[in-house]
């Protein structure tokens, strides 16, 4: 597979944006895109099935943003917009008495207030309670408390609506359409946030962006299949490229306009002011660690057509000149050929392998030595270009040519079949396959949600090979497949041969995301792989807070360790306490 690297350099004088990983940390493997574009009460509803020592529990959530506090008994309760769960949330909050709060501040806090101690338990519920990013205070200061929804909360639209429309209470920053009002990218209309899916990036709208794009990058045939949007904005791109069953990775810049990327989850979409030339190069260098052999990068924006639009950037002409210069050098250096320049649109290939590559001597950059390539957590960005695989002949592709999307689903990634992740063998692999294609045929027996497009941002917690995102595939879904970093086995890479995406991530601290992102979440093992590494009501408060209301969690577990989350689960939400039962 070829990844496809596009960037929208979206200009704005003196900020340069940065993804939602912790400054100078990396979180995903190498070689894994196609193509880069820059520009809470729980009722458990336990259904118990037994696979040898596991066992399979699902988990649903019911809230509301209506009550906050209720002493010892605690109910969220919200009308959904896809109307499913109503009257059980309802009927739980009817019979609980709860204090409304209506003057809940819902920015960023990073202080603790006063709390309720809910009974058997450490877990306090605080107002409010770092609503909106990925905190990871000391243990000291950890805050343990549930995250409340916003007043008015609604179960987002079902997708594709979703793509489109977003409830402005779920996501109420209307500075959004203020900030944002000359691009055009979102208006508000009512009490929904609507997004054109053009704007000043698309002014033909997105579907006709990509057309130009496909005219130059195998989009149509199943070659690409996973991408990465490093300046998403409110992600129409990767929205619009779901319907071509592209799969895209989108970023947004943590900077004055609010919550970007938390529209991009809303929109159901998976979720950069971005300096290319600056710190040596650095950034496109990264860009190149995690781009294919054979994928592209296209770059739509400032300085591409500099000449047209130089005054309306405010910048002078030698400036944008130069830093055009400078990409340009950066992208031979990187052994990145030039396909196509036309109107603000450049995109680059990168080479097959280093055989085809005939690099100019540049002293400001080396290549990387000793290092791996995929062990980038919490390790600060190298300046040096990380080297192609080994090949054998002039037109084989460096690490391995993968089949185009939905045969690569199952075929064996070229991880696997050449043996480049010590103890994963072809057999152990096709087997994980197998099993996991049971699993899930035992979950949507239990939970008939799961195959309605009820349930369409997906996380699978402890991912392996990504044989339960596989076993899920469908256009109605998409799975955010996550690696831990204490996983004896790096599997990150084979997820993304697979034509799936993931992230690597320490489940001892908080997911980068905002709350009531996803609407299932897979945990196997995980609970077994964390015994003794952090708390597990810390990773369960975690949970919740990234789960929406009326979602759904799967456990599957060893039986000791799934009774022992009973518990704990039990104790934060006093279910049993209000006779709702587990």
């Amino acid at each position: 597979m070829r990844p496809y690297i596009s960037a929208r350099h979206r200009h704005r004088e003196g900020k340069s944006g940065i993804s939602l990983t912790p400054r100078g940390c990396r979180k995903t493997t190498a070689i894994v895109f196609s193509i880069i574009l820059r520009v809470s009460s729980l009722k458990l509803e336990l259904h118990h099935s037994l696979y040898s020592s596991r066992s399979s529990q699902i988990l649903r959530k019911f809230s509301s943003s209506d009550c906050v506090q209720c002493g010892h008994r605690r109910a969220w309760a919200a009308r959904s917009a896809f109307g499913k769960g109503d009257s059980i949330a309802m009927r739980i909050t009817s019979g609980t008495d709860c204090n409304v709060i209506p003057t809940l501040n819902f920015e960023t806090h990073h202080r603790s207030g006063e709390g309720f101690k809910a009974r058997d338990s450490g877990v306090r519920v605080f107002k409010p309670c770092d609503a909106r990013e990925r905190h990871c205070p000391p243990e000291k200061e950890k805050l343990h408390c549930l995250i409340p929804a916003p007043k008015g909360y609604s179960t987002p639209f079902p997708w594709p609506k979703s793509r489109d429309y977003v409830h402005y209470a779920n996501v109420p920053y209307k500075s959004l359409t203020i900030e944002k009002a000359v691009q055009n990218w979102v208006q508000y209309e009512g009490d929904v946030f609507k997004f054109p899916g053009g704007g000043t990036m698309f002014p033909q709208g997105a579907d006709a962006y990509i057309d130009e794009l496909a005219s130059v990058i195998p989009i149509a045939d199943g070659t690409v299949r996973t991408a990465l949007d490093t300046g998403c904005g409110v992600a129409s791109w990767g929205a619009y490229l779901l319907k071509r069953n592209v799969l895209a990775m989108s970023f947004a810049p943590r900077d004055s306009h609010e919550a970007l990327s938390a529209v991009c989850f809303r929109k159901s979409v998976p979720a950069c002011l971005i300096p290319w030339t600056s710190n040596g190069g650095m950034y496109m260098i990264e860009v190149d660690r995690v781009l294919r052999p054979g994928g592209y990068w296209v770059l739509s924006g400032p300085p591409i057509n500099w000449k047209t639009y130089y005054q309306t950037w405010n910048r002078s002409k030698d400036e944008l000149q130069k830093e055009q210069r400078r990409i340009e050098e950066l992208a031979e250096l990187l052994c990145w050929e030039k396909k196509y320049e036309k109107g603000d649109i450049a995109i680059w290939r990168k080479k097959i392998n280093a055989n085809s590559c005939r690099r100019k001597n540049d002293l400001s950059v080396k290549m990387c030595k000793g290092a791996d390539a995929d062990n980038v957590w919490y390790k600060k960005t190298q300046l040096c270009i990380t080297p192609y695989p080994v090949v054998k002949s002039l037109d084989e592709v460096a690490g391995g040519k993968l089949k185009k999307f939905p045969d690569r689903l199952f075929s064996v990634p070229p991880r696997v079949s050449g043996g480049s992740l010590p103890g994963v063998t072809v057999e152990a692999y096709q087997e994980d396959n197998k099993l996991w294609k049971k699993h899930v045929n035992a979950y949507k027996k239990m939970n008939k949600l799961i195959s309605s497009g009820r349930y369409r941002n997906i996380m699978d917690m402890n991912a392996g090979f990504g044989g339960f995102a596989a076993a899920l595939e469908s256009p109605k879904l998409w799975v955010m497949n996550v690696v831990p970093t204490i996983s004896k086995k790096n599997t990150l890479g084979i997820i993304y041969e697979r034509g799936l995406i993931g992230i690597y991530h320490d489940w001892c601290e908080a997911f980068s995301t905002y709350p009531r992102t996803y609407d299932l979440i897979h945990a196997s093992g995980l609970f077994s792989l964390y015994q003794n590494k952090c708390k597990t009501e810390d990773i369960l408060l975690e949970m919740d807070r990234i789960l929406r209301p009326e979602g759904t969690v799967i456990l599957r577990d060893d039986v000791d360790v799934v009774n022992k989350i009973r518990k704990i689960v039990s104790a934060i939400y006093e279910i049993g306490s209000r006779g709702v039962g587990i």
